[in-house]
């Protein structure tokens, strides 16, 4: 083996977050030496997996060297196969990522859905959000993961955002910082790398980053009392990594470079103000930015594809995440060192901080080992007893009763027999974390003794939007809402949009039949139902939280969550 003596050059990988030692360190540089240049342009992307072949894979390592890779989850069996044969392909140790936000279904659909952020949040207990990192990190590891895209720590400061909400730790930034610490902690000892995001922070506006460039609209001095505190706390505890969103900050870009037009604003993943100035320099990170999804429209529409690649790079990102097209986008960034949009230095100083990444997870001794991806026996503990049981202490904890100005609860089937129930949203598919409530709120209900009628909102019953106010209550005892309208990303706004003709399933009775609103997802639906007097918050539409939802408003349990936002949006009338 080459002798390598360690250079002033790469000093800075013995310091947090890497920590690397002499023999660390001698990987590293060798590994970067041993490379040519389409191997270090490789290694700048993180696209994501589509084929689990094993002769598709063979031919895109071969041709791209990815120094990662993300695929969309999977059972743990599939998906864990699936990482165990790019680990054996690829020359060079893959950083395998997945969206570990609520539990080990961010990659394993067999996995533990322990509850969003917020949930946690609401318990108002920091050994949650660590237990929370726990279990995303046994069982991210457990199906070949070794990188998590959270926790995020953006800032729900307005309750319009569409993407934020119950993904966040909540709007303090006290309480953000002591969280989000908390799950890295949690996720780091499980051996999986945290990548903190959205830098510098989503939350602010009221619009998507996916359908547009956002905008952080804080000054620099609201900016440093807020989401600055919050990133130098997650840094000074040990970040490994973070995820640049694209995301503007115009009043840090024009305090950076005085005299910057409007027009030349960027979002952070295209600003070296941003990721150079105020995060490396400022904040003092030393580790390795991942720019958030590049086929987001808020990255395509701020600057021509064939520049944005190489620029991505070039301004500070040290990772490229997903591609519009793979081949096209390889090319771009061949293309911006041929033009000098990105130099060759700053090229090996990306790739020296991604396999520092990987060295300081000690994945090139899991390499030689044969221990980057466990044994299928490892997929015990995917859902296994004690991680249920934390999710259902979380539950039980974090359920909260906002208001019930009506003296509802607790409710019993001696008194409110005869059940109506309503439920918004409850949609499976699609890119959507949550499952369906609707039975397993049907069938508690029952359970307890309750004669449930369930709406059909697949059809519109004209006899019933003419029934008389005492017809209807004629019928039913009590009406139950159950709202799982979750926040995902590509739309525009999370608001209850009734069923059309007449607004057929809206609360229209509440003066004269006692009704109850219960969210497991957006907790501030009371902007658009003010006039209902009981509501509930729950967060998360997971099995553990409709059990603990039922027995609350059963009167077995005591109602112990703590609201980590404003679920009146500010409004007087909510309260009433």
């Amino acid at each position: 083996m080459i002798k390598v003596n360690v250079n002033d050059k790469l000093a800075h990988l013995k310091n947090t977050p890497f920590l690397l030692n002499d023999k660390d360190i001698q990987w590293v540089e060798e590994t970067l030496v041993s490379m040519n240049l389409h191997e270090k342009v490789g290694q700048l992307f993180c696209p994501i997996g589509s084929s689990d072949k094993k002769e598709d894979l063979e031919t895109f390592i071969e041709n791209y060297h990815p120094g990662g890779i993300m695929y969309r989850p999977n059972t743990g069996a599939k998906i864990q196969e699936t990482h165990r044969l790019l680990q054996e392909i690829s020359p060079v140790p893959l950083l395998i990522s997945a969206n570990l936000e609520a539990g080990g279904n961010g990659i394993a659909t067999d996995g533990t859905y322990f509850g969003k952020q917020m949930q946690v949040a609401a318990t108002d207990n920091e050994e949650m959000a660590y237990k929370l990192g726990v279990v995303a990190g046994r069982e991210g590891r457990a199906a070949g993961c070794n990188w998590a895209f959270a926790p995020i720590v953006d800032i729900d400061m307005n309750y319009r955002n569409p993407i934020t909400n119950v993904r966040t730790f909540g709007s303090n930034p006290k309480t953000v910082a002591g969280m989000a610490k908390s799950f890295m902690k949690g996720i780091h000892e499980s051996g999986i790398a945290a990548s903190v995001k959205h830098f510098p922070g989503d939350g602010v506006d009221d619009r998507d980053q996916h359908l547009l460039p956002s905008v952080n609209t804080l000054t620099t001095e609201e900016w440093d009392q807020s989401f600055g505190v919050v990133y130098q706390e997650m840094i000074n505890s040990g970040a490994k990594s973070i995820m640049a969103g694209h995301i503007m900050l115009p009043e840090y870009s024009r305090r950076l470079l005085p005299g910057i037009e409007d027009k030349h604003i960027k979002p952070a993943t295209l600003a070296p103000e941003l990721l150079k100035g105020l995060l490396r320099e400022k904040l003092g990170f030393n580790g390795l930015i991942v720019t958030d999804a590049s086929p987001m429209v808020g990255f395509t529409v701020s600057e021509r594809r064939e520049i944005a690649v190489p620029k991505a790079i070039a301004s500070g990102c040290d990772m490229f995440l997903f591609n519009r097209n793979i081949k096209e986008d390889y090319e771009f960034m061949m293309k911006g060192i041929e033009t000098g949009i990105l130099t060759l230095e700053r090229v090996d100083e990306a790739v020296t901080r991604i396999l520092a990444l990987k060295a300081s997870l000690g994945l090139h001794l899991q390499k030689e080992q044969g221990t980057l991806v466990p044994g299928e026996e490892g997929l015990s503990v995917l859902q296994c007893e004690e991680h249920k049981v934390w999710a259902r202490e979380c539950a039980d904890l974090s359920v909260t009763l906002v208001k019930d100005t009506q003296k509802l609860l607790p409710i019993s089937a001696e008194k409110y027999k005869r059940v109506r129930l309503y439920v918004l949203g409850d949609q499976e598919g699609g890119l959507k974390e949550s499952g369906s409530v609707t039975q397993p709120f049907v069938d508690s209900l029952e359970n307890a003794g309750f004669q449930v009628e369930l709406y059909n909102d697949k059809q519109v019953n004209f006899q019933e939007l003419f029934m008389s106010v005492n017809e209807f209550r004629d019928k039913y005892d009590l009406v139950i809402y159950v709202a799982n309208l979750e926040t995902a990303s590509n739309q525009t706004t999370v608001r209850i949009n009734w069923q059309q003709p007449l607004n057929a399933n809206a609360p229209w009775f509440v003066r004269d039949i006692p009704t109850l609103f219960i969210s497991v997802a957006n907790p501030y639906h009371l902007q658009d139902v003010p006039m209902v007097k009981t509501y509930i918050n729950a967060y998360s539409s997971n099995e553990f939280v409709v059990e603990a939802v039922v027995d609350k408003i059963l009167g077995k349990s005591e109602f112990k969550g703590k609201s980590p936002v404003d679920p009146f949006c500010g409004k007087w009338d909510t309260r009433l």
